[in-house]
């Protein structure tokens, strides 16, 4: 198949998987909030909400994982040997912290379905930025594919997770009024 087309390929289904990843944990947000309704509007909540994260992580996250895996795979072989290409390394790198990630993602999906509730919701706002940083920084080492350049995008993805931290906390402070 035509490199174009597979490079395509795969970005469609980065795009898929992250749209995943950032909902899921949004759903995960929901789900522990819903602990604190009544009986009977907790029930019905998880119960929903519970569906809607099988859906998604079976139906999209999963699957978008691992496409994106074979897509980039098959590119590889573009960049052979790839300890030539620093920035493929360090992407190389960010990508296995990225599925580390997702893994952690699917081990408190699996808590929530069976009811287990160990992470606050604001501790998840915190996880779900952690997807954004990822994606920042593997987007940043594509486009660029220069080290020296990545270093740049690194100083501004640290103020810009800076931001975020900020932007979280006084979103906590907000919604306590």
């Amino acid at each position: 198949m035509n490199y174009d087309y597979l490079k395509a390929l795969h970005i469609i289904f980065v795009v898929t998987w992250f749209a995943g990843l950032f909902y899921i944990v949004r759903l995960f947000i929901y789900h522990v909030e819903a602990q604190e309704k009544s009986e009977t509007e907790k029930k019905v909540l998880s119960d929903q909400f519970k569906i809607m994260q099988k859906r998604l992580w079976y139906g999209i996250t999963w699957p978008s994982a691992i496409v994106t895996l074979l897509f980039g795979m098959s590119l590889i072989h573009q960049f052979f040997p790839i300890t030539e290409h620093s920035w493929l390394v360090a992407k190389v790198i960010f990508l296995i912290g990225l599925y580390s990630y997702h893994f952690y993602c699917h081990k408190i999906f699996k808590q929530l379905q069976n009811d287990v509730f160990k992470y606050s919701s604001n501790w998840l706002r915190v996880w779900n930025e952690v997807a954004t940083i990822f994606l920042f920084a593997i987007v940043f080492l594509v486009k660029l594919k220069d080290i020296m350049d990545m270093g740049k995008g690194l100083i501004f993805l640290i103020a810009f997770s800076i931001i975020l931290m900020i932007a979280i906390k006084t979103y906590k402070r907000i919604r306590k009024v």
